[in-house]
């Protein structure tokens, strides 16, 4: 039996059934499919109590949620909590934005500097402080053990990573890996939103990275400038960004040693809209191992 809890006061009580258990969050904005279920049953294996939480939060989208990105994210909250107790969830925290900000958008903000100025930070400003700053204050309403997210937002999870390191959060963070469909395409509350058109050229997105990846595995050229304007040239794809960072700090690779084989691993991602939608991906470059 899954506890649905719209109020922090709900929330409290409903914890409170638990005592001494150690507690798994999930933090979700709906729209569950696959890729959020892996994160459930991750947290399921590890915690005694697993925590869904599921609010499409206005500060992470443009103009404090004034806008039609956040209008048109798709929420269906039955249909998300009989999923989740499908999973063996314990609690669904599902706030109003009342609820969260009860004055409207906070005074106090998480600021994530330049980590979360780079790449979906330089298209979407002021991003990732609406992420930390919700995620913060989830943190704080849930007290988690163990906070689950999902790779495929790899910038998101080197963000909270830093912040827990720098504000002292008493959570350990697990990145999930990243949920694919059988053709590659790498799972996405958005998805939702494509056309069977849309959604068939989506998966340039995934060839590239699936192209960075093998070059670099058989110690060639990854040859990114090439893979970056081929995917531009996509049918239907306008391209925001593909870069090769690194993965602990985000910080770009110098061009040059991205014109021969790489030698330690890299993160490669990609930004583009597709149709209405706005889509993310990322892989992991490994050098192949030399004897």
């Amino acid at each position: 039996m899954v506890a649905v809890t719209r109020t922090a006061a709900e929330l409290r009580a409903a914890l409170a059934e638990f005592p001494g258990a150690s507690r798994g969050l999930v933090p979700t904005m709906g729209a569950l499919h696959s890729g959020h279920g892996s994160l459930v049953e991750l947290a399921r294996a590890h915690n005694d109590v697993v925590v869904v939480s599921v609010f499409v939060n206005p500060l992470q989208f443009e103009d404090l949620g004034d806008c039609e990105d956040y209008r048109e994210y798709p929420r269906d909250l039955e249909e998300d909590v009989e999923f989740l107790r499908g999973l063996g969830a314990d609690v669904v925290f599902a706030p109003a934005v009342a609820e969260m900000y009860p004055d409207g958008a906070p005074q106090i903000w998480v600021r994530t500097g330049s980590m979360g100025q780079r790449l979906e930070g330089a298209s979407r400003p002021g991003h990732f402080d609406g992420v930390a700053t919700v995620v913060a204050k989830l943190f704080q309403l849930t007290r988690p053990d163990r906070a689950y997210f999902g790779q495929k937002d790899a910038q998101q999870v080197a963000v909270i990573e830093r912040m827990v390191a720098d504000l002292d959060f008493d959570v350990e963070v697990v990145p999930a890996p990243i949920v694919r469909a059988p053709d590659g395409l790498a799972e996405s509350s958005r998805n939702q939103r494509l056309s069977p058109e849309d959604r068939r050229r989506a998966l340039a997105l995934s060839r590239a990275l699936f192209t960075l990846r093998d070059r670099v595995a058989d110690g060639a050229d990854p040859d990114v400038a090439g893979v970056r304007a081929e995917l531009a040239a996509a049918e239907g794809v306008t391209l925001d960004y593909l870069e090769v960072v690194d993965p602990g700090t985000l910080a770009p690779l110098a061009d040059d040693s991205l014109t021969r084989p790489l030698q330690r691993p890299a993160l490669a991602l990609v930004a583009a809209q597709v149709g209405p939608v706005r889509l993310i991906d990322n892989l992991r470059l490994t050098p192949r191992t030399r004897r």
